[in-house]
C-alpha cells in the first residue's frame, strides 16, 4: 500500500513537472505562485526581527533599571 502511495507520488510530481515545463499558462501560474510566497515569507521573518528586536530592547531597558 505504502509503494502504491509513493509511486503514485512520484509519478504525479513526474507528470506536474511536464505539464508545467511545456505549459506558459501553467509556469507562468507557478512563477506567480513562488513571488508570492516568497514576499509573505519576508514579511514572516521581517515581522518576526522586529519582535525580537523589541524583545532584546525590552529586556535590556529592565536590566538597566536594576
Amino acid at each position: 500500500m505504502e509503494k502504491m502511495f509513493c509511486l503514485g507520488v512520484v509519478l504525479g510530481a513526474i507528470g506536474g513537472a511536464l505539464l508545467v515545463a511545456n505549459s506558459y499558462k501553467a509556469r507562468s501560474l507557478v512563477k506567480k505562485s513562488q513571488a508570492e510566497v516568497m514576499q509573505k515569507v519576508d514579511e514572516m521573518m521581517d515581522e518576526r526581527l522586529n519582535a525580537q528586536k523589541s524583545d532584546e530592547n525590552g529586556e535590556e531597558k529592565k536590566k538597566t533599571k536594576k
